[in-house]
């Protein structure tokens, strides 16, 4: 079916409009559901208008590959837990980088057809576009593996590096980018082509090795970048608009984000472009002088004395929340405080858990309250007024040796400054460092007790003894 030039263009446009306007829903908590529903009926307007306007070979295999896809689709998103909901946004980037690998080079190989059958010129943006999508697209999914690896403990979470390793990428890159022009120049010699995709996918894996997995959250949201630029440059090989729109708001929206989560952890976006961040740095103390003689242990039935008698609360949720999958727990203890008057709130920092918003998406989950939720620079001024913290499975992002030890791997990362609490309460299974490998001072700090377990346990546990209180 040949669709009218003007219709195909107004249906582009709208689908466009969608997708923006659902980047903008996505950007709050409470119209983020709303965004996502208008991001995807604009993706199938798309998909439906460039289906009925497009010369397809064979709907029976892009039917086949739509209800294979769908199934694979829906097992993941019933099956996966939330705290591998990292590994998957990753994994997500790379199938984008892949399939952008290899729909440029299906068109290659379609346009040399059309040039030995009618004589058709292959274009100079083609053969650009063509090149991008292989190095991009390569680089994408390559490292979105190796993330997922790492996320996944399947690969080594410190990073790897070695004398040279800058010049060995450089010198990788240069290589792809000569390959390309030797294409542009020769666009019949397609194994050059593959050759590119090679190289790029060395260097996409040696970017992301050199990477520790405290800054996964960083990587993720930038190979995010990565795929929309991929699928971009896609869209000038197919001469697709829509494509092109999508991809260029997808590598945008990724490049902000990742510039964000750098400000949040201190990190320069120069060298995370480059996989040049992440080095090991050695901690001055080791866990047994922190710790040693000075960790303070309690219970439940302590801790719900002292709320007994507090007036302002804030629970600092982390990684280990998500773990225990204690949020729900959380929204009863948070419902029972402010039954009883006790001012809560929760100090979100950007990047507790393993991905940008991580922690909010698990408490709107339970319908804590939006306006309950307080950024890292809204909650910090106001622990000095604060009875009790309650810090809840998180680690690196409240450990006060970002501020006062310059050799530390966090050093400079923004962190909340709990311990300005009148009292802190752990909540954690062991004493064990998070993602940097390194003790906290915080954990064996005057004002600070130790509730050991589960954090679901623990909470539910503290939910009867305030009860009871």
């Amino acid at each position: 079916m040949n669709l009218n030039i003007n219709i195909v263009n107004i249906a582009y446009l709208t689908a466009s409009a969608l997708f923006v306007l659902g980047l903008k829903g996505l950007a709050h908590p409470r119209t983020a559901v709303r965004g996502n529903l208008l991001g995807a009926i604009g993706m199938l307007i798309a998909i439906v208008v460039t289906l009925l306007v497009k010369d397809v070979v064979s709907y029976k295999i892009i039917v086949l590959g739509a209800i294979v896809g769908t199934v694979i689709g829906a097992v993941l998103a019933l099956k996966i837990a939330m705290t591998a909901m990292p590994q998957l946004v990753g994994l997500f980037n790379g199938f984008g980088g892949g399939a952008s690998v290899l729909v440029a080079g299906a068109a290659l190989i379609e346009a040399l057809f059309a040039l030995h059958k009618t004589g058709a010129e292959i274009g100079t943006q083609f053969m650009v576009a063509t090149a991008a999508s292989g190095i991009i697209g390569a680089v994408t999914f390559w490292g979105s593996l190796v993330a997922f690896g790492k996320l996944q403990g399947l690969v080594t979470e410190k990073p790897v590096r070695y004398t040279g390793e800058q010049i060995v990428k450089i010198i990788l890159g240069a290589i792809a980018i000569v390959l390309s022009y030797f294409l542009y120049k020769n666009p019949e010699n397609t194994v050059l082509y593959w050759y590119i995709v090679a190289v790029s996918s060395v260097l996409g894996i040696l970017l992301v090795m050199a990477i520790g997995g405290a800054d996964m959250p960083v990587v993720i949201a930038l190979l995010n970048s990565y795929s929309g630029l991929a699928a971009s440059a896609t869209g000038f090989v197919l001469s697709n608009n829509v494509l092109i729109i999508a991809g260029a708001l997808v590598g945008a929206s990724g490049i902000i984000l990742t510039k964000i989560m750098c400000k949040a952890m201190n990190r320069s976006l120069a060298n995370v472009l480059f996989g040049g961040f992440g080095a090991v740095a050695v901690s001055k103390e080791s866990a047994d002088d922190v710790y040693a003689g000075k960790v303070k242990s309690t219970s439940a039935e302590e801790v719900a004395m002292l709320l007994d008698s507090a007036r302002r609360v804030v629970i600092v949720p982390g990684y280990g929340m998500a773990v225990a999958q204690a949020q729900h727990a959380v929204r009863d203890f948070f419902n029972l405080l402010e039954s009883r008057g006790v001012e809560v709130e929760f100090g979100i920092h950007p990047v507790a858990g393993r991905m940008p918003g991580h922690m909010n998406v698990l408490l709107a989950e339970v319908n804590i309250p939006y306006d309950k939720l307080k950024e890292m620079d809204v909650i910090n001024p106001t622990f000095e007024q604060t009875d009790v913290t309650i810090v809840l499975g998180a680690n690196d992002v409240v450990n006060p040796v970002a501020k006062t030890d310059p050799s530390s791997p966090i050093a400079g990362m923004p962190v909340l400054n709990v311990e300005e609490s009148r009292t802190v309460v752990v909540i954690k299974r062991s004493l064990s460092p998070g993602f940097a490998g390194i003790p906290n001072p915080l954990f064996a700090a005057d004002n600070t007790l130790m509730l050991f377990g589960d954090g679901k346990k623990m909470i539910t546990e503290l939910i009867a003894a305030v009860k009871e209180m």
